[in-house]
């Protein structure tokens, strides 16, 4: 059995540690999970600050299992160095692909706005207004309700009848979506795995046959492509799960390794 690693060790640390603590700090969200960029709670430094979040226990717990099973086996054979660049390499590039998709998801809704004849500043300002409440529900009316006081006030109430609730609603939902957890960059670590043991068998909970790491890894990345462009999942309803993420961490992840293996640096250690 693979010991942990140390790098490894502290990363479960931290991250279980940013998952308790966000239940005693409600803002910790707001301030650490990746925000679109039209987002009045967009930061920069959300692009690392992400990873270190999740959504609910299942999904610390599946993450944290994969960080323990490939990251000890990586970190021993990389040296924690090297790890950690890879580890967080994967996790940027997760975050840029999947901040491009939702900017121009978003942005053509915005666009729609737009065309009707309302300035940037006044969507700006329509599309932060508050659409969910603390318990993730949408309120609805109370966002129409601010929308049509915020154009009123903007001088353009002539354009209100001209405004479609439900584009407008979409749009601030788009805006405000977040995204959080590790998977991207564990994602890369699967990679990784798939290209320096590409015959080492692999198996899904809900897919209990044993599949060698190179045919397992494309498979789960084609996967994740057909429902990022489908916008749902298998069963025909939402996710909520950052698929393009998934796909930008392990494409990362996958030129790295292409890079390492053909200047044969995979074999050095960086420590």
């Amino acid at each position: 059995m693979m010991n942990l690693t140390p790098l490894v060790k502290q990363l479960l640390i931290i991250n279980i540690l940013f998952f308790i603590c966000s239940f005693f700090v409600p803002a910790a969200d707001q301030i650490l999970a990746l925000h679109n960029i039209h987002s009045d709670h967009f930061g920069w430094w959300q692009l690392l600050t992400y990873m270190f979040m999740h959504g609910n226990v299942m999904h610390i717990f599946f993450n944290m299992f994969a960080l323990f099973s490939f990251g000890s086996m990586l970190e021993q054979f990389w040296g924690t160095k090297k790890f950690l660049f890879f580890y967080i390499s994967c996790g940027l590039g997760a975050a840029a692909l999947q901040l491009g998709i939702n900017y121009m998801e978003s942005q053509e809704l915005l666009n729609q706005l737009y065309a009707v004849g309302l300035p940037e500043s006044v969507v700006h300002k329509l599309v932060n207004i508050p659409v969910w409440d603390t318990n993730g529900n949408p309120m609805v009316n109370s966002f129409l309700s601010d929308a049509t006081t915020i154009v009123r006030q903007s001088g353009h109430e002539q354009l209100i009848s001209k405004m479609s609730g439900n584009q407008l609603l979409e749009a601030a939902m788009s805006v405000q979506g977040e995204m959080v957890g590790a998977s991207g960059a564990i994602y890369g670590l699967l990679v990784a795995f798939a290209f320096m043991f590409p015959n080492a068998e692999l198996a899904l909970l809900f897919i209990p046959i044993p599949i060698k790491a190179k045919y397992f890894v494309p498979g789960l990345l084609c996967l994740d492509l057909f429902l990022g462009f489908k916008g749902g999942s298998l069963f025909g309803t939402t996710t909520g799960i950052a698929h393009f993420a998934h796909v930008g961490g392990a494409l990362i992840g996958f030129l790295m390794m292409w890079y390492w293996k053909k200047n044969q640096f995979n074999k050095n250690r960086w420590n």
